[in-house]
This record gives C-alpha cells, sequence and structure tokens, in this order.
C-alpha cells in the first residue's frame, strides 16, 4: 500500500512548487527573531525528507529541541498557510473575502458610507460568479448597518434588502438540500458500488424521489442545476440505467459551455463531470464518443488552468488514465496497455499523499484488468494481491470481484494445490458481502468441478457454462459481474485456446464494421448515438 505520511505540515511542504518554497523564504526571513530563524531551519530540514520520520529529523538538527518541536511546527504551518495566501490572489472567493475584510475595517472605522459602497460592488461581483453564500454575508453586513446607523443610502431600503435576503437563503437552502442528496448517493456508491437486486434498486430510487420530491422545477441558477444533474447521474449509475447517466452527465458538462466563466471557478466539478461523462460513453459502449471526449479533456488538461494548480493536475491526471484504461478494455488492446504502467505507477508514487483509497483501488483492479488481458497472469495476481490485502471499508463490489479475478487468475495458473481453499475462502466473502449473483455461482460450479477433468473433456462443461452465462446477459441484475469481468470473453477465449486479448478485438472490430454499415434509421446506430 501506498506509504504516506499522515504529518499536515509534511504534507503541505511536500505540495509546495519550487515558486512558493522561495516566496516562503523571503517572507519568513523579513524578521530576524530567533523563532524565524528556527522556522526556515525546519522547513528546510522537512523539505529534503522523503518520509518523516520525528526521530530522524531531531538528530539530524541538534538545534531544535523535541519540546519546542510541536510549538515549532504550528507556527511553520501557520507561516506556510500566510505566505501562500499572499500569491494566491486570483480566485474569485479568495478576492470577495478580501473585499468583505476592506468593508469591515472601515466599518469599524465608523465609515458607513465606503463600507456600503464595497459591499455594493462586492454584491455585483458574487451575483455575476454565483457565489451566493458571499452575497448572504453581505446582505447580513448591510442590514446590520442599516439596523445600528440611519444612513438613508436608498429609498425603501428595508424592504428591498428583505426581499433579496428571501430570494438568496431560498436559494442556497435548495443548492444545500441537493447538494446532500448529490454527495449521499455518491457516498453510497463509494462504499457498495452499483446495486445488486430489485431491492437495493428500488430502496435507492425510493431515496432519491422522496428527497427530490418536486424540486426539479426550482432549479434556475448554476449551482441548483449543477446539484441537481449530479444527483440525478448517481442516481441512474447506481441503478446501471447508463443511458440516463449519460443524458445527465451531459447536461453537468453543458452547464460549463453555457457559462465558461464558471471553469475557473469550479474547476473541480468541470473535471468531474468530464470524467463521468467519459465514463458513460465507456458503459454504453461508444467507443467513438470515447475517443472524441477524450480528446477534448486531454486538451483541457494541458491548459493553464490545469497546470498551474496542483489539485487541477492531480484530478486531470487520476480520471485520464482512468478513460484511457476503458480504452484499452473497450477495444481489447491490452498488451498495448501495458505500456503505460511505469509512468502511471510512477506518478501514483509521486502523487501518493492526494490520492484518496478509493482512487488508488480503482487502478490497481484496472492494471490488474490489463495483465490479465494479456495473459499474464502473474502481475495481474500480484495487484491483486495489494487490494485484497488492504483492509479497507469501501467499494465491497471492488473487493469481492478482485477475489474472483484472483481466483481465476490462479485458475488460469493451474495452481490447484490452493484452489479449493481459495474458492472457499472467496464464495465466503462474497456470501457474506451479498454479492453474490447466479453469474458467481455458476463460475464457482465450473471451476470447483474441473480440477481433475482432461483438457479433451473439460471443453463440454466450457459450452454449457457459456450458454448459461449468454442466457443471463440481458438480465440487469447479473450485468453487474460483467461490467467487472468480461467472463464470456474469457470462456470463448478458453474454447478457441487463443489470448482473452484476441477474443476482444475482434469483437471490437465486429461491431465498429456493423455499426458503420448500417443505415442512420437503425435502432443500434441510433443507440450508439445517444451514448
Amino acid at each position: 500500500m501506498p506509504n504516506r505520511s499522515t504529518d499536515p505540515l509534511f504534507q503541505l511542504i511536500k505540495s509546495l512548487e519550487k515558486s512558493e518554497k522561495r516566496n516562503f523564504k523571503l517572507y519568513a526571513t523579513r524578521n530576524s527573531s530567533s523563532e524565524e530563524l528556527k522556522s526556515v531551519q525546519l522547513f528546510d530540514a522537512l523539505d529534503k525528507m522523503d518520509d518523516y520520520d520525528e526521530s530522524v529529523l531531531l538528530k539530524k538538527n541538534e538545534r531544535i529541541k523535541k519540546q519546542q518541536l510541536s510549538n515549532l511546527k504550528a507556527h511553520l504551518y501557520k507561516q506556510i498557510l500566510s505566505s501562500l495566501r499572499l500569491i494566491n490572489d486570483e480566485s474569485i472567493d479568495i478576492a470577495l473575502h478580501e473585499q468583505m475584510d476592506y468593508a469591515r475595517i472601515l466599518y469599524n472605522k465608523g465609515l458607513y458610507y465606503q463600507s456600503l459602497k464595497i459591499l455594493d460592488r462586492l454584491k455585483d461581483q458574487a451575483k455575476i460568479h454565483n457565489q451566493f453564500t458571499y452575497l448572504q454575508q453581505v446582505l447580513f453586513f448591510e442590514k446590520k448597518i442599516e439596523a445600528l446607523y440611519i444612513t438613508r443610502s436608498m429609498q425603501d431600503r428595508a424592504d428591498h434588502l428583505s426581499m433579496e435576503s428571501d430570494q438568496v437563503s431560498n436559494s442556497l437552502a435548495l443548492v444545500s438540500q441537493l447538494s446532500n442528496l448529490s454527495l449521499q448517493l455518491y457516498s453510497w456508491y463509494i462504499k457498495n458500488g452499483h446495486s445488486r437486486n430489485e431491492e437495493e434498486t428500488v430502496a435507492v430510487q425510493q431515496f432519491f424521489t422522496t428527497r427530490l420530491g418536486n424540486k426539479t422545477s426550482e432549479c434556475k441558477s448554476f449551482y441548483e442545476r449543477l446539484y441537481l444533474y449530479q444527483s440525478y447521474c448517481w442516481n441512474a449509475f447506481i441503478r446501471q440505467d447508463f443511458l440516463q447517466y449519460y443524458r445527465y452527465t451531459q447536461k453537468w458538462v453543458d452547464l460549463f459551455n453555457e457559462a465558461p466563466f464558471m471553469l475557473e471557478i469550479e474547476t473541480a466539478h468541470y473535471i468531474k463531470g468530464m470524467h463521468n461523462l467519459m465514463g458513460s460513453h465507456f458503459d454504453l459502449g461508444n467507443h467513438k464518443k470515447l475517443i472524441e471526449t477524450i480528446a477534448i479533456f486531454d486538451r483541457f488538461c494541458k491548459s493553464d488552468l490545469v497546470q498551474n494548480n496542483v489539485n487541477n493536475r492531480i484530478q486531470c491526471f487520476v480520471y485520464s488514465t482512468i478513460s484511457i484504461f476503458n480504452k484499452h478494455f473497450l477495444e481489447g488492446s491490452f498488451t498495448e496497455g501495458l505500456a503505460l504502467i511505469p509512468d502511471i505507477e510512477e506518478k501514483i508514487k509521486a502523487y501518493e499523499i492526494y490520492l484518496d483509497r478509493h482512487r488508488i483501488l480503482v487502478f490497481y483492479y484496472k492494471i490488474a484488468c490489463l495483465y490479465f488481458g494479456s495473459g499474464n497472469y502473474e502481475n495481474a495476481i500480484d495487484y491483486l494481491n495489494k487490494i485484497i490485502n488492504w483492509k479497507v471499508d469501501l467499494r465491497t463490489d471492488l473487493q469481492c470481484y478482485s477475489r474472483l479475478l484472483h481466483l481465476i487468475a490462479h485458475f488460469e495458473l493451474g495452481n490447484e494445490d490452493i484452489l479449493d481453499h481459495l474458492i472457499k475462502s472467496v464464495y465466503r466473502f462474497m456470501a457474506r458481502m451479498q454479492n453474490l449473483s447466479v453469474v458467481e455461482e455458476a463460475i464457482f460450479k465450473f471451476i470447483r468441478s474441473s480440477f481433475h477433468v482432461s483438457v479433451r473433456d473439460i471443453k463440454p462443461e466450457l459450452e454449457k457454462l457459456l450458454e448459461k452465462l449468454r442466457s443471463l446477459q440481458n438480465n440487469r441484475f447479473e450485468t453487474r459481474a460483467f461490467m467487472y469481468l468480461d467472463i464470456i470473453s474469457w470462456l470463448e477465449s478458453k474454447m478457441e485456446n487463443i489470448p482473452v486479448q484476441e477474443v476482444m478485438k475482434r469483437k471490437f472490430e465486429g461491431k465498429r464494421d456493423r455499426h458503420s454499415a448500417m443505415p442512420p434509421s437503425s435502432p443500434d446506430t441510433m443507440r450508439l448515438a445517444a451514448g
């Protein structure tokens, strides 16, 4: 698992760019007190370390005493944030916060009219940029001034301010309710993955409709629509309604096309929207749209807006990489995809203190799938072991299918001595997670019964299993298994005694040829166009 230090100061220092480190040195050395100089020494010492180790730090820096370290670290942390605050003044929320500070200073000086003028300008900027939380603060401050001092700055000011406050409060309440709904649905997915049965599907849909109510018609502002579309996205994705998932991810991204200035304000939401849009094309098997959207996203990732921001760069790396993985899965080009792994592993190491456990799990599973699809079962097992041995309480679906793929990889290698133990272990785990479907039951039965079957006699068993699984492909609660593992292609590869990626490449080429030959009115062509 990633060796990530949890020391906040160490993480902050390691996140700094060269220019930010230089700026801190200039900021810290303006004062020449011994405390400031010790802060710089501590900064340099931590900057040189690869991993945080307090005993090593104190041993190499004898002037820093152990009893001083806690206070010195707290002081240094504040210093770094203060230095960063001085050079990060382009963000609209920082700019609005600064103007609010000026208005308060003027108010405290008794210069009420000047304070109100700044608040008026601040209010206009907040409206233009959809920053309603700042707008609420401005209105609250304006009402305070008007209530305590008779400024007579405008006729009917009390009524006007009251009406504005009500409108802003209603909008913020709606945004809060929708963002709560979106977050709760996303949290459900992170913990459980896709719905596993009719009961879960109905429960998720009921949860969604009950909390959404009739709010859809009320959504007018940017943030109201953003969180509305996100809620629809997660609801559809959990229930595996991928067409609706695509429609609302496209609406999500289109919001930024309608208001391009919001790209700079909510870059992370745009990046996540593009990730979901690319994911929806993959889920619908729309290779052409996936390639087009990857190209758009790649151009965006090279823009200054991304390159000049660490968080944006990391998010672009994560989602761009996942989409490239998905492209190789669609094409069946597993061996070609393996060429990406050294660079990806290097990036994971460089970004390890920023990446959450969910993203790392996804990376490991997709890398394992690349190795499995290319026939490199040993390396696939190595990555699957990283997931299996990592005790995490999220993505139970991913943990289940990691164990199933791990079992199949050992079956491919002919490791009969451990297969019996693995079958029992994986079966118990998946049953405990309530993750066993008809597909998985059939796979377990086949592997268990084929231990000592000869190559000549196993073919009829493969045919039986293949026929059974094909009959389940259109069962909406069994398709979940095929999303994580293309077991049918694997079985076909066993039948023909060829690598699984060759089967998937052939299917991909066949689909592409078939769709290019279809007339515009063909239902299948229309489905792909919608995707």
